[in-house]
Order: structure tokens, then sequence, then C-alpha cells
């Protein structure tokens, strides 16, 4: 089975191509300079040179403040790609993973982690265009496509909540963190894993909407202290405080947990708890990191 990853120069693509990589997959990953998702030919002569079986679609604008003010190219990119990607696939008989996102629910439920099916309701534009880019995937390509929606990710490429505090312990004696939202740390790499367990089963009775978040749940405050006692420094130096003390153009949610049902009903296990991840995932992290030796 061959294998198309699109978005392979994110955090996310990354990964995903070293874990296909690793299975021993034939797999071909495109950067944003290698495919722009946003065109309809650049994307059909994408398929018709690689011929993948199954398309992981990485590419996307994840800029949540600067889609307020640029909407229309933020669903450029997340709503009309993945629709000019689903329909290439159907073209060449291909399946596909579409990555989405948390936001596109409200953020405002308090107790009850969010199922698959739960009605989406997106708050900010970036939401909105990731809603956009779900509803497409699934009307192009309803049998033989899956939406992984995920959040909160982390992982040894690119920027993250995980590398800033790695960095901010080393430069300041005590550190302020959000601590009244509550979401799942994720490791990207156990995202990549779960999309390379997924994609074979991907057809008539595997299809739709699944939650690829780390089990448990946490605030920015508990994951800030994590980090920091994992890394050998007192986690009493980070401090809580509230959303409030950093307004943001997109409000950001109050509680953005997932449930993760439908991984059972196909065969696969529940994902594993964040902080056992965390573990894992920090010293790759620390060892990437060009922040880990500043002064």
């Amino acid at each position: 089975m061959k294998w198309l990853v699109t978005g392979a120069g994110g955090m996310l693509g990354r990964d995903t191509v070293d874990e296909l990589t690793r299975r021993g997959e034939q797999v071909t990953g495109l950067d944003r300079a290698a495919l722009d998702i946003t065109r309809a030919e650049a994307v059909e002569r994408a398929l018709s040179e690689h011929r993948p079986g199954i398309v992981v679609n990485c590419a996307a604008y994840t800029a949540v403040d600067d889609a307020e003010t640029d909407e229309e190219r933020a669903t450029l990119v997340n709503g009309d790609g993945p629709r000019l990607l689903a329909r290439a696939c159907a073209t060449h008989g291909a399946r596909l993973i579409h990555v989405s996102t948390d936001y596109v629910f409200s953020g405002d439920a308090r107790a009850t982690p969010y199922p698959e099916d739960h009605p989406t309701a997106p708050r900010t534009a970036y939401g909105r265009s990731k809603l956009a880019g779900e509803r497409a995937v699934l009307e192009e390509l309803p049998g033989a496509s899956a939406v992984v929606r995920t959040a909160w990710l982390y992982g040894v490429h690119g920027t993250s909540f995980v590398r800033t505090m790695i960095g901010l312990e080393a430069r300041r004696p005590t550190v302020d963190v959000v601590d009244d939202q509550r979401g799942q740390p994720t490791w990207s790499a156990d995202v990549a894993a779960r999309m390379a367990d997924l994609g074979p089963r991907v057809g008539d009775d595997v299809h739709g909407v699944l939650h690829a978040t780390s089990s448990g749940e946490a605030t920015w405050y508990d994951l800030a202290r994590e980090v920091f006692r994992l890394i050998g420094a007192d986690p009493d130096r980070v401090r809580p405080t509230t959303g409030a003390a950093f307004p943001r153009p997109a409000p950001r949610p109050a509680y953005s947990v997932l449930a993760h049902d439908r991984w059972q009903d196909i065969g696969l296990p529940a994902p594993r708890d964040w902080r056992v991840a965390l573990h894992e995932a920090l010293p790759r992290i620390r060892k990437e990191s060009p922040l880990r030796e500043t002064p």
C-alpha cells in the first residue's frame, strides 16, 4: 500500500512520515512547497504521479488568531483544499484520512468529554474553516474517508507549548500559566501512530469521525507543572492564572476534552494517558530543542 502525506513539513506531517517509514510502508511526504492543496491541478498531478492507496492530509492553516482577520484564506486551505483532495481520492480510488481539531466544538462543556457525534458549533474563524473541511471530506468521499480530530499537540518537530515551557524554565524564575482551560495534551507521534493503524481499516465499515487525543485531561497549568517536574525543576515555579490574563483575538475553548469511544468500536484500544506519553516524549524533545541550553 502506497501512502501520501500532505503537509509533511509540519510537526504532525513529519511524525506521520517517520512512523510510516519505521513500519516499512512505502510513503511519500509532500510539504507545502511540493504540494499546494488549494490548487486542483497540483492535487490531481500529485495523485496521478504517486498513485497512493491512502492519503493523510496534515496540510492546514493553523494560525488560530490570524484567521479571525483572514478567514477567507483559512477556509481556502482548511475547507477547499480538503475538498479537492477528497475529489481526487474518489477519482483515483484512494482512501483519505483528514486531520481536524477540537475547535469545531463550542468549548463550553464542563464535565463530559465531547463524543464524536456531538453537534459542532465553532466559535472562531479557524474552527469554522476546519469544520468546512470535515464536511467537504465526508461529503465527497463518504465511504472511504476518516476525519481524525486532535488537539493540544506537542512534538519533537516545530514549536509547541511543551517546548516553550522547557525554554521558559531556563530563563525565568517563575512562569504564569492559564489554569481555566481544560484539554488533553497530545504527543504528535501518538497521533501519527493512530493514523498508521487506522489507514488500512478505512473503508465501508470504518469511516467518519474519530478523536485522536490522549486520555485524561489537564489545564495548561497542569501540563506546565508536569513538564517542570519531569525535567527536574520545581513545579511550584509555575503559577496559575486565568485566560483573561492573555487576551487573544480568537477565544480559546474553556473545555476541549474529547471522548474516544469509536476506537474501541473499530477494534483499537483507547489512546494512552497524557502523562505517560509526555514522560516518553520529553527526553526526545529536549534532545532536539534549541532552547535546552539557553542561559
